[in-house]
């Protein structure tokens, strides 16, 4: 029971919160069913195994992009990059540039991954709703930033228009996007934001599509929340940024289709 409770605690999501609410509205007497001292332990039993069935159902619908094993599922659309698959991990090594994407498309989902930086210079990306051509990937990217800038989980339009979120005159090439350049800002200063990403650690990221709204965050910190309507469905994929010698790290790689 004490693990069901802790559980339910440590995770995150809209059907999580709604039952919280739920729960705090009775214990303080604001639900109008009945008083607040009527609240008993058999309540916290039934919030602690309705989130964690509701947590258990999302997962039972999410489908492994990795099977640990190999690359089954995706591609490498380009002559150079070397792909490993090492104790569950897919390695990415190379000289310059590369993406390894999905062979399949997704429009909306819950896209969710871990990558881990090697040390010295290294950046790296999850791209998704993307385009693939022989020897090039763009479109929409989540930053992961190992440099001191520490824009980690912000919104990048790779190969087309460069920074949505944070945007950036010279990095940003849509005037719209420009609009809210201080505002962006200000955002990625913050700790929580900033400090989001572990440097020298695994990373969880999780990309939400639906309709127009993209939501990404890093290790459970909301980094981005935006709305564009440039692309609709696309590929997923794994970057590696192009740091001779380097090898990027990514395992845990699964969607939700919504």
């Amino acid at each position: 029971m004490r693990r069901k409770l802790r559980f339910a605690k440590e995770m995150s999501g809209d059907s999580k919160d709604s039952l919280y609410r739920a729960f705090v509205l009775e214990r303080h007497g604001m639900s109008g069913h009945r008083p607040a001292m009527q609240i008993s332990f058999s309540s916290i039993v039934v919030f602690a195994v309705a989130v964690c069935a509701s947590v258990s159902a999302d997962e039972a619908k999410s489908e492994k992009l990795f099977n640990g094993k190999d690359t089954s599922g995706w591609k490498n659309p380009y002559e150079w990059g070397n792909v490993e698959v090492v104790d569950g991990e897919i390695h990415l090594t190379a000289d310059k540039k590369f993406f390894l994407v999905t062979e399949e498309k997704f429009s909306d989902f819950v896209f969710e991954g871990e990558v881990h930086l090697p040390d010295g210079k290294a950046n790296s990306g999850f791209m998704f709703r993307c385009h693939v051509e022989p020897n090039k990937v763009y479109g929409y990217q989540a930053e992961v930033d190992g440099s001191d800038r520490r824009w980690s989980g912000g919104l990048y339009d790779e190969g087309r228009r460069g920074w949505l979120w944070p945007s950036k005159s010279g990095r940003t090439k849509e005037e719209s996007a420009l609009a809210h350049e201080k505002k962006s800002q200000a955002h990625f200063q913050k700790e929580e934001v900033a400090g989001a990403l572990k440097r020298n650690g695994w990373n969880h990221y999780k990309i939400t599509c639906k309709g127009n709204s993209i939501k990404i965050e890093v290790n459970g910190v909301v980094t981005t929340e935006y709305k564009d309507d440039t692309d609709a469905e696309g590929y997923l994929g794994i970057q590696h940024h192009g740091e001779k010698g380097q090898t990027y790290r990514f395992r845990n790689l699964k969607v939700r289709k919504l």
